[in-house]
């Protein structure tokens, strides 16, 4: 993660990437709520796509998810592939109750990765936009 924040050029990615670290090392046992997940295509050419991340595990059993696809491949259902797989892992884990996440109000492809994960609008402006909650079935 230290590379990654090194090399990054986008000053919000790489803050995001700063937070995702400090969450790790502060509470190793919980990492995986911190860490950040490559989307590699499944064609053995190990190109990343895109990134997901989590944004801790909260005391009330709530984690937030987070993501981005890379430029090129947009429109081709692999976040929401993706989004769906780990949001139907994270729901399994011990002491998740519910998950999350927010989507700029301008973000139609986010949103619409989030209607089409399983998300529905909760009602409440989060500090990027609109949040979300996932109904499982």
């Amino acid at each position: 993660m230290r590379g990654m924040i090194e090399r990054e050029p986008d000053e919000t990615l790489k803050a995001a990437f700063s937070e995702m670290l400090e969450g790790c090392l502060k509470n190793p046992q919980q990492r995986i709520w911190h860490a950040l997940w490559a989307l590699q295509l499944n064609d053995g050419s190990g190109t990343v796509v895109g990134m997901l991340s989590f944004k801790g595990l909260g005391n009330s059993g709530t984690v937030e998810i987070g993501y981005g696809m890379n430029p090129g491949y947009e429109g081709q259902g692999l976040m929401t592939e993706a989004v769906s797989a780990v949001v139907r892992w994270a729901a399994k884990q011990p002491g998740v109750l519910s998950v999350e996440a927010e989507t700029k109000p301008d973000n139609a492809a986010s949103r619409r990765v989030l209607e089409k994960a399983g998300f529905v609008p909760n009602g409440v402006m989060g500090a990027e936009g609109p949040r979300f909650v996932w109904k499982n079935g």
